[in-house]
């Protein structure tokens, strides 16, 4: 059964379409640096906009505090034109006249982008006046932006209370690729959780541990779990304070049948820099004047393993610092052994979180997964387990 509502259950023709979408972008000197964003929305606006629907852009850009032009998203529905290959109408509020003068003098399979919902604070309130406001403007709403469905806002979820609500096909692809990951996904699932800090990930890591068959743990998360282990680490990155935390995920692992797989081996260097000297050494003789900044080459065999052994890969966090090269192996090897499983059907593989994107994209496979998601926050608190307001509105 279909979970959420999408744009099949609606007939959009004549119909003034609000369209949240996610529109905020990296800027340098007043242009997009980045267009991957509205390449993402453009198949949603162009649907609508085929099929006669009136189309009505919401975003934030940024984080004004009260009215910027410096914040406005007048330029970046410049650039969203040329990548929808339509003209693209600009409203210089959101509410108000100025939006209502430009939606009545649109003609079906016009789009128009209303100013920066964010120039007003009632718009992160979730405020029932604003909201409504809002609503006036539009006779359906469709949700595109899952990159901010965990915010509880008026144009990501109140709207959802006011008008008939519906998944775009950003969100509706986003929301099939997650639940492929882990809502039913196939068996085994093995999860890669990588970055610096356990304290980011301890819900991450306790939600997964009871929906995954094996959780391999890189990065500096993992010299935490070997301290707690009584490895001794040397000068590595570490939260020892947390020695207690890892230890009870690691029982609660146990308890729920997941294997946890952490190095074997560890490639250290004595400096933090890229093309420092590095050595490969066995846990037990780690240099006390030494950091580990990568998994060792044994422990790359037995990632491999893992993912031969796999049917569905989640992954989020790379394995070492693979921002200095040698450092980045152990990230860039795993990637590009997902990557090839996954092109040869034997593996359904989805990413996400920023470092992960980075990597996947420095390795040049990101294009080979399953689904990469670059919705960052929304995409952690999902594998949290943590409802999100703005999918949860969309329930059919």
């Amino acid at each position: 059964m279909k979970q959420f509502r999408t744009l099949d259950d609606v007939d959009v023709k004549g119909k003034r379409v609000l369209l949240r979408v996610d529109l905020n972008v990296p800027m340098e000197n007043g242009h997009v640096s980045d267009a991957t964003r509205l390449e993402r929305v453009a198949p949603t606006i162009n649907e609508i906009a085929s099929k006669g629907g009136k189309v009505i852009l919401l975003a934030h850009f940024g984080r004004p505090k009260g009215r910027d032009p410096k914040e406005s998203l007048k330029p970046v529905a410049a650039a969203l034109s040329g990548v929808i290959k339509r003209p693209v109408a600009f409203a210089d509020d959101c509410i108000g006249a100025p939006g209502a003068t430009a939606i009545a003098a649109l003609k079906d399979g016009d789009v128009l982008c209303l100013e920066n919902t964010r120039f007003h604070k009632e718009e992160e309130k979730n405020d029932p006046a604003f909201v409504a406001e809002l609503a006036k403007l539009g006779d359906i709403w469709v949700n595109d932006a899952f990159s901010a469905a965990h915010r509880a806002h008026a144009s990501t979820e109140g709207l959802g209370h006011k008008l008939p609500a519906y998944a775009g096909r950003t969100m509706q692809a986003e929301l099939d690729a997650l639940d492929k990951a882990l809502g039913r996904p196939a068996k085994p699932v093995i999860a890669i959780v990588g970055g610096a800090k356990v304290s980011t990930k301890i819900d991450l890591l306790e939600n997964l541990v009871t929906k995954v068959d094996a959780l391999v743990i890189g990065g500096g998360m993992a010299n935490t779990f070997l301290h707690a282990q009584g490895v001794q680490i040397g000068k590595s990155l570490a939260e020892k304070d947390l020695a207690a935390t890892a230890l009870r995920i690691m029982e609660k692992a146990e308890a729920s049948n997941c294997a946890i797989i952490l190095p074997v081996d560890a490639t250290v260097s004595f400096h933090f820099a890229a093309n420092s000297p590095s050595f490969a050494y066995g846990l037990d003789a780690i240099p006390p004047d030494s950091m580990i900044l990568d998994v060792g080459p044994q422990s790359t065999a037995r990632i491999h393993s893992a993912i031969d052994d796999a049917a569905t890969l989640v992954w989020n966090g790379p394995l070492g610092a693979f921002e200095l090269t040698p450092f980045d192996r152990g990230t860039m090897v795993a990637a590009k052994h997902a990557a090839e499983r996954t092109k040869a059907k034997k593996l359904v593989s989805v990413a996400g979180g920023g470092d992960t994107v980075a990597a996947l994209n420095q390795a040049g496979v990101a294009s080979d997964f399953s689904y990469v998601s670059t919705a960052g926050g929304a995409f952690l608190e999902w594998m949290e387990g943590k409802p999100l307001p703005g999918v949860e509105v969309l329930k059919a």
